[in-house]
């Protein structure tokens, strides 16, 4: 038995996110079933994180402790295979027996992505939401300022019943736009449920002067959740990469 670490990408739009659901498909569900089918036994993969129903990936990391003969090499072949055409494995890795995706991950960078020209991309239809108003950005970046840094993040989760600490560290927010994209990176050491969502959700209702840098301010040390802004939508947001030591 040896512990193998994934990177793994996907479309996450007809997925009811990565945790395995019953009568659901899931990313995780794809994963086991064909690793618990080339093993000949149940086994379970451990994701980096949970993204929610409609949100994509280019560099989740899962770990998953495997009986087979086959090199890492051929394990990602064999799931490649047999993986439906919107889940890749990019690699396979031999990691140490003590190597888990969830509890060894020290950050993680997710992207959203907007979109407010005048003609609507076609074939990136399903990786952007797409806006009425165009926003300004570098209010939107005054704002971002706010939020960076350690905070309790306890208005941007949409788990009201969090029993664990919802205090974050989110070292790095750039808003970029190209043409009429509107791209959002985020870095912190984790997130919350809907965190980067809500963040982004609240940012476009500073940039569309619904909000200002001051009730930005507000939210983070008001318990009341409906100060922040609306939750963007799921299809706007990609896990780009889990960082480890």
């Amino acid at each position: 038995m040896k512990n193998y670490k994934l990177l793994i990408e996907y479309d996450g739009t007809r997925y009811y996110g990565w945790q395995r659901q019953p009568n659901q498909t899931t990313i995780q569900g794809k994963l086991e079933s064909v690793l618990s089918l080339m093993c000949g036994k149940d086994v379970e993969v451990i994701g980096a994180g949970r993204t929610d129903g409609g949100v994509h990936a280019r560099g989740m990391t899962a770990n998953v402790n495997l009986d087979t003969e086959l090199s890492p090499e051929e394990i990602r072949d064999y799931l490649n295979r047999y993986l439906p055409d919107d889940i890749a494995v990019l690699e396979v890795k031999e990691a140490s027996p003590r190597f888990h995706a969830r509890y060894n991950a020290i950050g993680k960078t997710y992207q959203y992505t907007c979109y407010d020209g005048d003609v609507k991309p076609v074939f990136d239809r399903k990786y952007y939401t797409r806006l009425e108003e165009k926003p300004d950005v570098e209010r939107m970046r005054q704002a971002a300022e706010v939020l960076m840094g350690e905070h309790d993040f306890r208005n941007f989760c949409v788990n009201p019943r969090m029993k664990k600490s919802t205090v974050r560290l989110v070292d790095r927010i750039v808003i970029e736009r190209d043409g009429g994209y509107i791209r959002f990176t985020f870095h912190g050491t984790g997130f919350l449920q809907n965190m980067v969502r809500i963040m982004v959700g609240t940012l476009l209702e500073v940039g569309c002067g619904r909000m200002t840098v001051e009730q930005v301010k507000e939210v983070l040390e008001n318990p009341e959740r409906q100060k922040a802004g609306p939750t963007a939508p799921a299809q706007g947001l990609c896990l780009m990469r889990v960082d480890y030591d």
